[in-house]
C-alpha cells in the first residue's frame, strides 16, 4: 500500500506548525498544537510565507531569551516527561532540517536550485 506524501505546502505547514507549538507552549504553558488550528485558512501564498518567517523568528528570540541557563532548564515536554529544554529545541531544529531536505527533492524535481544551493550574489 502506497502512503501519501505531503506537498510543498503541507511539508512548510507541518514544519512550522511544529516551531509554533513548541514557542507556544514554552512562552504560553500551554499546548501549541491547540493554536494552530487556523493554519489551515493559510491559503496564499503570502500568508503561508509569513507563517513560515513568524515561526522561525519566534523560535529564535525564544531561544535567544532563554540563553543558556534558560536552555540548560528542565521542562516537562506535554506529556509529562521532563526533560532540557535545549533538548528540545534541538529537536525541533533536527525536524526543520529533514523536512527541508525533503523540500529540497521538491525544488530539484520541479528544475529548480534550491535556497542554500543557490550562487551567492
Amino acid at each position: 500500500m502506497a502512503l501519501a506524501s505531503r506537498s510543498f505546502i503541507e511539508q512548510l505547514l507541518h514544519v512550522s506548525g511544529s516551531m509554533h507549538s513548541f514557542t507556544t507552549w514554552h512562552r504560553d504553558k500551554r499546548r501549541g498544537i491547540q493554536t494552530i488550528r487556523g493554519v489551515t485558512a493559510l491559503k496564499t501564498k503570502a500568508d503561508i510565507v509569513a507563517f513560515v518567517r513568524q515561526c522561525v523568528t519566534d523560535g529564535g528570540d525564544l531561544i535567544k531569551a532563554k540563553g543558556d541557563t534558560g536552555l540548560n532548564q528542565s521542562v516537562n515536554d506535554g506529556s509529562s516527561r521532563l526533560v532540557r529544554l535545549g533538548d528540545l529545541a534541538y529537536g525541533v531544529i533536527e525536524h526543520s532540517g529533514e523536512h527541508y531536505g525533503q523540500l529540497v527533492v521538491y525544488f530539484r524535481i520541479n528544475g529548480l536550485t534550491p535556497p542554500e544551493s543557490r550562487q551567492q550574489k
